[in-house]
């Protein structure tokens, strides 16, 4: 072995825990690195990827059965562009109730064996397919708790039939709620409901809206005049799955960014420390011969050697951690077969050992720069010149001495403690920022949920519009399909949308009156209207009644006060070239009907191409009503309440239930996991860096550390000494860091929301409180006393005869 590969190993041997630092921070950084760039690029295209693989419906539709027969619409198939079908199958709407209580309103298609039709595959992911009558197969996002073994009761229905949950499927074209044999559709049909059919398509050409609408006319030409009711396009439903994954890369991007910074904050600071506490022993070998460039090479060569090690464990710990994070992609995706890119492996790798050796580099600089005779000369304490003046004041304070001493000790190396600073600063920014983004995260689910309400009223089977359109969260026909939000509280995705009420508003409304809980309501209805110079249709969401209490969440202006007023999401004035103030011309029914613009809210449904106003705005041309919403008065029983309005309501073909929430996004529970994990990676780096540095400072000071065991300073007077040393520089890591975690926090929520194509609502960005951010400000100083409390313990147990013979 030559004389620098003799230096190298002694240096590695010799330097143990800053090895550990060195591997422990490079681990964390490329396991951060591997997981974010892996989840980047197997992300990109999952929707595609399972589109492809469970061979997904361009256009899924809904026919009248009483004017189309199963023959005509199967010869649909051979309609110009259309390269497969499948279909017909029978539909029905239904509106379960589980353990006595009425579940939500839902599509149910008769699919024999899904995984032999030419289009739309449905994947199971549970149980075993329902293939005779009293089983059911349930969407994953059925909006009922999809558990096998679950017995689903239609008591609505004639002999009140119960079918129980066999399993549980995911149509990447959501193509239904749930399936069942097709010879069950029958006893899920009411009495005079008109019966329907499902026929999916895939066509030779389907990347854009322009085409899907040629293919929707070619197969609706090959069937009678006014069979179909309604449908889906799978470029809603792509687009939904879009915005979602790129949510993931302003995310990603932050936190990859801080790993790797961290990384090479570290790993600079334990060379320039071991550069620091080594000037005798970089002396010496340059008296023995050794070039500067030798010198630096060995310094670099000592970093490397545990980097490279915490390089193989951060890329094995990165793989292993993103497998369970990829399921739960494939699950929020609906997609399959996501994989770790081996590139993105080797990127990651190289990129981190080029990252520690130019960062080794520029710190060993300064051993190669020093003149072996100044190096000879100098001690490795600091100068006793250095932090007296800051001891004396300390000396006056009220204070027990060791606490005096300790907090004098980080003036005595200021830029080592400048390094520990910015340790600490990224990882107060970090906590900072994962605490707000989780906060922000959740606000938006909960804006997501614009119908959440204490109790709803809904018609109990599916009854469609004077148009036989869709309802207000369902397909909107040829504008593609659902948003993002569709299916958000009760209402359900599937070609023909939701039930519509066909009872009497006003005797509705009176029943709801006179409950006692009642405290406010209105009720909502969707139609579908044209504005000039946009291709498609656009949704109108009127409101009757008190809806200021919704759950939709202001971006600016206000809400609607008056008829002729409308608020509408970001996504509509963008796509109009409107603002607020600003009058729209909406064309219903062949009338004109000018609305003002006086708030947006955050609305992703139907992408955005949504109008929400008065119904008295469409006066006389007025819409069905879709459903109810009620809020109770304080201290209200809402399972009461149900009962005693169900009563009230008898036999006006409606029911009320209580208000459900949608649940929380898998998308968000990935994102929530994801920030804690690495969130917790970057914190303990930041301990490291204060580890490494303490270490190196009670190293240093050992000889001191005798002096004052034998004044009598005992162990835990020596430890509180060791700690307080680091009380600045948490305190100053905190003032630093929070700040720029929230400003991380107003960079990057944004833009998430602008890489789904949204604008968050206020209430998505003002997450933090005072208290909040004094606690998080004092997270930096427990971040710098975990870091100490090693090297205390370890300064705490040391004999006062072997630090008094230490120099």
């Amino acid at each position: 072995m030559s004389a620098l590969g003799r230096v190298v190993r002694s240096g590695v041997r010799r330097r143990r825990m800053q090895n550990a630092v060195i591997g422990l921070a490079t681990t964390m950084a490329v396991t951060a690195a591997v997981l974010c760039a892996s989840l980047l690029v197997a992300s990109s295209a999952p929707f595609a990827d399972a589109f492809a693989k469970q061979r997904g419906a361009h256009l899924s539709v809904r026919y009248d059965a009483a004017k189309a027969t199963a023959a005509q619409l199967a010869g649909s198939a051979d309609a110009r562009g259309v390269t497969a079908a499948a279909g017909p199958f029978p539909t029905a709407s239904v509106t379960p109730s589980l353990d006595g209580e009425k579940l939500v309103p839902m599509s149910v298609v008769g699919r024999a064996d899904p995984g032999r039709d030419p289009v739309d595959r449905v994947t199971l992911t549970e149980g075993v397919w329902a293939t005779r009558p009293g089983q059911i197969v349930l969407s994953h996002d059925a909006g009922v708790p999809p558990s096998p073994g679950l017995r689903l009761n239609f008591p609505d229905l004639p002999g009140e039939p119960t079918l129980t949950v066999v399993g549980v499927a995911r149509s990447v074209s959501r193509t239904a709620d749930a399936w069942v044999a097709p010879s069950q559709i029958a006893a899920l049909t009411a009495p005079g409901a008109r019966p329907g059919y499902q026929m999916l398509y895939r066509f030779a050409h389907a990347d854009t809206g322009a085409r899907i609408a040629a293919g929707r006319a070619a197969v609706t030409a090959a069937v009678p005049a006014g069979a179909r009711i309604g449908d889906q396009s799978w470029l809603a439903v792509k687009r939904e799955a879009e915005q979602e994954t790129a949510v993931f890369v302003p995310f990603l991007v932050a936190f990859g960014v801080l790993g790797l910074i961290m990384a090479v904050v570290i790993v600079g600071n334990v060379v320039a420390g071991a550069v620091g506490g080594g000037l005798r022993r970089i002396g010496v070998l340059k008296a023995l011969g050794f070039t500067p460039a030798q010198v630096v090479r060995a310094y670099m060569a000592q970093a490397l050697i545990p980097a490279a090690f915490g390089t193989v464990v951060g890329v094995v710990a990165g793989v292993l951690l993103t497998r369970p994070v990829l399921s739960q992609a494939e699950e929020a995706y609906g997609a399959a077969g996501l994989t770790i890119a081996s590139w993105v492996v080797v990127a990651v790798a190289a990129g981190a050992l080029g990252l520690v050796a130019v960062t080794a580099w520029a710190s060993a600089a300064r051993a190669g720069r020093l003149r072996a005779v100044d190096a000879l000369a100098v001690g490795r304490s600091a100068r006793p010149s250095r932090g007296r003046a800051v001891v004396r004041l300390t000396g006056r304070l009220p204070l027990p001495r060791p606490l005096g001493l300790g907090l004098a000790r980080p003036f005595a190396r200021p830029a080592r403690a400048a390094a520990m600073v910015a340790a600490v600063a990224f990882g107060a920014a970090a906590v900072t920022f994962a605490v707000g983004l989780a906060a922000s995260l959740n606000r938006v689910q909960d804006a997501r949920e614009h119908d959440r309400a204490d109790v709803a009223v809904e018609a109990n089977e599916a009854v469609l519009g004077p148009e036989g359109g869709p309802g207000p969260e369902g397909d909107p026909g040829s504008n593609g399909g659902p948003g993002p939000d569709n299916g958000s509280g009760p209402h359900r995705k599937g070609p023909g949308g939701p039930p519509r009420i066909t009872a009497d508003p006003a005797a509705i409304t009176a029943a709801i009156k006179a409950q006692p809980g009642t405290r406010a309501y209105y009720a909502t209805a969707a139609t579908e209207v044209t504005i000039a110079g946009l291709s498609g249709t656009t949704d109108l969401h009127t409101f009757t009644g008190d809806a200021t209490w919704s759950n939709y969440q202001k971006v600016s202006g206000r809400w609607f006060a008056k008829p002729g007023e409308a608020v509408v999401p970001t996504q509509f004035l963008a796509a109009t070239g409107t603002r607020l103030g600003n009058t729209v011309a909406l064309n219903h029914d062949g009338k004109t009907i000018r609305v003002r613009i006086v708030g947006e809210v955050f609305d992703p449904r139907n992408q955005g191409m949504n109008v929400l106003t008065d119904a008295a705005t469409l006066a006389p041309a007025s819409t069905p009503v879709d459903s109810y919403r009620i809020t109770l008065k304080p201290g209200t029983d809402a399972a009461a309440y149900v009962t005693a309005l169900n009563s009230a309501l008898g036999s006006l073909d409606v029911t009320a239930h209580t208000g459900s929430s949608g649940g929380e996004s898998e998308m968000i529970l990935v994102l929530d996991a994801l920030a804690a994990l690495l969130t917790l990676m970057l914190v303990a780096v930041a301990g490291l860096g204060v580890l490494n540095a303490v270490v190196l400072d009670t190293r240093e000071r050992v000889h001191d550390l005798g002096v004052h065991k034998a004044l009598g300073m005992t162990p835990r007077q020596t430890v509180a000494m060791v700690l307080a040393s680091v009380v600045v520089v948490g305190l100053a890591g905190g003032a630093v860091g929070v700040p720029a975690g929230l400003a991380l926090h107003a960079a990057v929520v944004p833009a998430m929301g602008h890489s789904a194509g949204l604008t968050l609502p206020t209430s998505a960005l003002d997450v933090y409180a005072p208290p909040e951010l004094l606690l998080l400000g004092l997270g930096g100083l427990l971040i710098a006393a975990a870091g100490a409390l090693l090297p205390a313990g370890w300064a705490a147990r040391t004999r006062t005869a072997t630090a008094l013979r230490t120099e």
